[in-house]
């Protein structure tokens, strides 16, 4: 696994669960995580918990930020709103490997609805050990970031 990192999550009502287990995955991991809500399975709005942790990572105070929904759509969109982030949306190890390796994302959203808990951790596992290759990739990113 990788050094050890700070991690922003967070949800709403509809990825509370996972975000519970992907949590304390990333805690027994060794990775120092701050969780910005939200902290039950009560109906709120995503954007309230999502945009935070965006924040917080584009700021540097985090190396990474994860976000969950139900779908992971809605969270990737209000994550991507915030200059800086390049949040990618991943349902599986592949999507995850490459959203770091060619995008080098810094967020990663999922959906509790979509992908089941078991794949969620191995994503998150994928997510946090990836490096960014660089290379020809370099110039997109600044294109995006632009």
């Amino acid at each position: 696994m990788s050094a050890a990192m700070k991690i922003a999550i967070g949800s709403d009502h509809a990825g509370f669960e996972h975000k519970q287990a992907i949590k304390a995955h990333c805690e027994n991991l060794g990775h120092d995580v701050t969780d910005f809500g939200t902290y039950s399975e009560e109906r709120c709005d995503y954007p309230v918990f999502i945009r935070p942790v965006a924040q917080a990572v584009a700021r540097g105070e985090f190396e990474r930020g994860i976000v969950l929904g139900g779908s992971g759509n809605g969270e990737a969109m209000v994550a991507n709103r915030v200059k800086g982030i390049r949040c990618a949306v991943c349902w599986n190890e592949d999507s995850a490997t490459l959203a770091r390796e060619h995008n080098d994302a810094n967020v990663l959203s999922m959906g509790q609805r979509l992908v089941p808990l078991e794949m969620a951790l191995k994503i998150v596992d994928r997510f946090l050990t990836t490096p960014f290759e660089g290379g020809r990739h370099v110039r997109r990113i600044e294109m995006i970031d632009e």
